[in-house]
């Protein structure tokens, strides 16, 4: 039997060489039981039976040990990385992987307040796969992280579904379910110590089955929670100090800047203020602004058109078809007022500076400078200051032109009401109040829906400002009425159908008529104007402008008042006065011509004269109609005027 302690010898050696090479319990354990099957005695069994406990306790021993480094070497690494903090972000990550591994947990993640919103979110997760999860706000005292935030203590649970600890709220349970978390511990962030520390957030280890947390596992959670809130209190001390560094070196440079500028400014400011308490103009300002900043000046109405240039830059364009490119630079700098509007300071683009005047929020224009790209700090303040003296003398000249309007449109409707009562009492007013009724006026009669109704009348005082023009509400519509020198009426009525409708953001359809002298030519015009928008209307041109001229007897077909004679004598009228006058048969042979199909030897035969007299006599209709007479257009609605005055006659 002296085979027994050296087997007894072998097999306490084997279970030292498992121990020292970290072998699992299963491993130590099955060392007895090979003794036992190589027949080893009761005594020696029960010998290496205790050492095999006794190895399994040390083993027990050593694997906290090294649990224990491995969670001091995360702690040691964690404020490594706090001393060389460069990325709040990058810590924080780095202390949520660090306590999913350290606690073996399937997932970590942090939450902090979100101090407008009132509660929490998810700042970092690490091994979640639910985007609705991450998603998760949390408000204080909701769910296992609210009753942690709201209590300032650690929690756990094993299964978060079934514990009735906590306010269950439907989107909390939904993200956890979608996540699939049973068991979790929360611990929270805490700046201080003792009943007056700050939570500022929560550190979260969970794992998707049931587990109950031991405190050598919250004590370590609540450590790395210590840490994060460090990076955190110290990443915010790092940036208010960089703010406050930023502050202090723009105040200086600020303070520097306006000892330099403030007699520059001072001056400017004296000369603009003084500029407008002695009644200057637009005009006065730009050029005080030219002088101050060295550079060409123009002054843009709320269209992009200009009011007022000082230097070469900015001169006055035609408004509307006639000068396309000055209709793309009136677009281009309407879109670059807006940008200033927006960024709530002067813009520059395309080589210029420019400045929105505004009236509230209301665009009433924008000051443009030319010849400055490098306009420093004080001399775009200067131009921007600037800007708001002119957008005060431009609201401070439309109030008193929406007075004038009021008082004028008065007039105005009068007219419209009672041409023929007091003509001369008309124009006496008129001249009473700087307007002449003798003089030609195109007339614009313009109509938008009902709910815009309102603004269309404010929007035809800024469409007339500085034009000389004047408006007035009228059955349903606003009439305008402007000088009729330049611009025709069709061309006025497409360019005020585009403005107005632009200033009340809905389609206005406008109609134009005239020119028109007098208070009896400009009623007239109004019912001309009236006739050719409902005409419009049934067209389908809604939201367009358009003259009486260009509807010709459309006008008379589709209006609601079917005016024949107006619609005559507009065609027809210097050959009926001609004819009058002189006892000549202009009609009669324009009548013959069209239905001799434009033969003028048919036609010298109807007539019973040479044909030298047809020519001669047609060379007098081109002279009073003007040389498209004979176009296809225009004699359509010749021969159908010869055809109502015949059938008139009859």
């Amino acid at each position: 039997m002296s085979h027994t302690p050296v087997s007894v010898s072998r097999h306490l050696r084997r279970l030292l060489e498992l121990l020292a090479a970290g072998a699992p319990a299963e491993e130590l354990g099955a060392v007895a039981a090979e003794a036992r099957r190589c027949g080893a005695g009761a005594q020696d069994l029960a010998e290496l039976e205790q050492a095999v406990e006794a190895a399994l306790r040390v083993q027990g021993t050593l694997r906290q040990h090294r649990r224990r480094e491995a969670e001091l070497t995360a702690l040691f690494d964690t404020a490594g990385d706090l001393a060389a903090l460069r990325d709040l972000d990058a810590v924080l990550r780095s202390i949520v992987r660090r306590a999913r591994m350290l606690l073996g947990t399937d997932t970590a993640y942090l939450t902090l307040p979100d101090e407008e919103a009132g509660d929490t979110f998810m700042r970092v997760t690490d091994g979640s796969v639910s985007e609705l999860f991450q998603n998760l706000r949390l408000q204080l005292g909701e769910g296992l992280g609210g009753l942690v935030a709201q209590t300032a203590r650690p929690y756990a649970t094993p299964d978060y579904r079934t514990d009735g600890r906590f306010l269950h709220t439907g989107s909390i349970d939904a993200g956890v379910l979608d996540e699939g978390l049973v068991a979790i511990l929360g611990v929270p962030l805490l700046l201080g110590s003792g009943s007056g520390g700050q939570v500022i957030g929560a550190l979260f280890a969970a794992d998707r089955t049931p587990r109950t947390f031991a405190p050598d596992e919250v004590a370590l959670l609540c450590s790395l929670a210590d840490h994060a809130a460090i990076a955190i209190d110290t990443a915010k001390a790092m940036a208010d100090a960089r703010l406050a560094l930023a502050e202090l070196a723009e105040a200086n440079a600020v303070i520097g800047e306006h000892s330099a500028a403030l007699q520059r400014a001072e001056e400017s400011h004296d000369r603009l203020t003084d500029l407008v308490l002695r009644g200057g103009d637009v005009a006065d300002v730009a050029a005080a602004v030219a002088g101050l900043l060295k550079g060409d000046v123009a002054v843009h109405d709320g269209s992009g058109w200009p009011l007022a240039t000082v230097g070469e830059h900015g001169r006055p364009s035609a408004r509307g078809g006639e000068d396309p490119d000055g209709a793309r630079e009136a677009a281009a700098l309407v879109a670059a007022a807006k940008d200033s509007r927006a960024a709530a300071r002067a813009v520059l683009g395309d080589g210029r500076w420019v400045c929105a005047m505004l009236a509230g929020q209301e665009l009433l224009g924008c000051l443009v400078l030319y010849g400055r790209p490098d306009l420093d700090g004080a001399d775009q303040r200067l131009f921007e200051r600037s800007s708001v003296v002119t957008s005060l003398l431009l609201l401070l000249r439309r109030s008193v032109a929406e007075t004038e309007n009021r008082v004028r449109g008065d007039l105005i409707t009068d007219l419209l009401t009672a041409p023929d009562r007091d003509p001369a009492g008309l124009v006496a007013r008129g001249h009473r109040l700087g307007f002449d009724l003798d003089r030609p006026h195109v007339l614009l009669v313009a109509r938008t829906d009902d709910e815009a109704r309102g603004r269309l009348a404010d929007a035809a005082v800024q469409h007339l400002f500085g034009s000389g023009g004047v408006s007035a509400e009228h059955e349903g519509a606003v009439v305008l009425l402007l000088p009729g020198e330049g611009t025709g009426p069709a061309e006025a009525a497409r360019l005020a159908a585009g403005q107005l409708g632009q200033l009340i953001g809905t389609p206005v359809t406008v109609a134009g008529a005239g020119p028109a002298a007098g208070p009896r030519a400009i009623a007239a015009a109004h019912t001309e104007g009236t006739r050719c928008l409902r005409a419009l209307r049934v067209l389908g041109r809604a939201g367009q402008g358009a003259s009486v001229a260009e509807l010709g007897f459309l006008g008379v077909l589709l209006g609601d008042d079917h005016d024949v004679d107006g619609f005559v004598t507009a065609s027809l009228g210097p050959l009926l006065e001609y004819d009058a006058q002189r006892g000549t048969q202009l009609i009669r042979t324009l009548r013959a011509y069209f239905d001799c199909g434009g033969s003028l030897t048919r036609a010298k035969e109807e007539l019973h004269v040479h044909v030298n007299t047809v020519v001669q006599r047609l060379d007098r209709v081109q002279a009073l109609l003007g040389p498209g007479w004979n176009t296809p257009e225009q004699a359509l609605e010749l021969q159908l005027a010869l055809r109502l005055l015949l059938l008139s006659d009859a």
